[in-house]
């Protein structure tokens, strides 16, 4: 499959990309449980045509599941995501142009009825909680068994949280290490691409990895770095690392 950008299936009987009211009025009565069963629509956004095309495939044998668009970058996804409204988007994380999370916030504040599930292959805590923070309901791993990714969209869709297991049991593990309400965390005043500087300067990338997977310039990067640094009151590389250790961004394990 090529990999063209954004692509969604038009609306019968309104402009292309244009829910019908009646449209509308029959999936609000779906929903409420007055109505006929329709399908829950998805919007699969991720920066690999393959891992797209898995997605589809997967989702496509299940007849309560329609994949109605795919991107493969953040700006592609918010807009296909305000023209088609899904019922949910699968959002990867690291996406060019806007990261995944950023969309994840866009489309949770501005979106009505849309509900966001990200899709990760990183373990990532700091992902997760930023991701959740920013209203996703969903957080599911690449790792994951690909049998409960349906079930895992319904429950999106539905409005129940759907998490990979190893990833609830770190949650519940972190929970007691967060800043006690009233005192200031400093990572909340890191803009999020800020925040997402510090998650790859943690794993160790150097300047132009960084510049590669945020679409932005080495110098743009070590701005930002200096910036973030100066913010969370740290020095060093080692500063860093122990503090994104603390924070949850990197697993204690490494």
């Amino acid at each position: 499959m090529g990999d063209r950008g954004a692509t969604g299936a038009p609306t019968t009987g309104a402009r292309p990309g244009v829910q019908h009211p009646s449209l509308r009025r029959i999936r609000d009565l779906t929903r409420s449980g007055k109505g006929p069963l329709l399908p829950v629509t998805i919007l699969i956004a991720h920066r690999y045509p393959l891992v797209r095309e898995g997605l589809k495939t997967v989702l496509g044998r299940q007849e309560d599941l329609r994949v109605i668009g795919e991107v493969a970058n953040g700006r592609d996804a918010i807009t296909l995501v305000e023209r088609l409204r899904p019922d949910v988007l699968i959002v990867d994380v690291r996406m060019p142009a806007l990261s995944g999370l950023e969309v994840t916030r866009h489309v949770c504040q501005r979106v009505r009825g849309t509900r966001v599930m990200v899709l990760s292959v990183s373990t990532n805590i700091a992902y997760v909680l930023e991701a959740l923070r920013h209203g996703a309901t969903g957080y599911i791993l690449k790792e994951d068994d690909v049998s409960e990714l349906a079930e895992k969209v319904r429950d999106v869709a539905a409005g129940r949280p759907a998490l990979s297991t190893s990833l609830a049991e770190r949650l519940i593990t972190i929970q007691s290490h967060r800043v006690p309400p009233g005192v200031l965390d400093l990572y909340e005043t890191l803009t999020t691409r800020e925040r997402e500087v510090l998650h790859l300067a943690a794993e160790g990338r150097t300047y132009a990895e960084i510049a590669a997977a945020l679409g932005i310039s080495p110098r743009t990067v070590e701005t930002h770095r200096i910036h973030l640094m100066q913010k969370l009151g740290l020095r060093t590389q080692t500063e860093l690392i122990r503090y994104a250790l603390h924070r949850g961004i990197l697993p204690m394990e490494m």
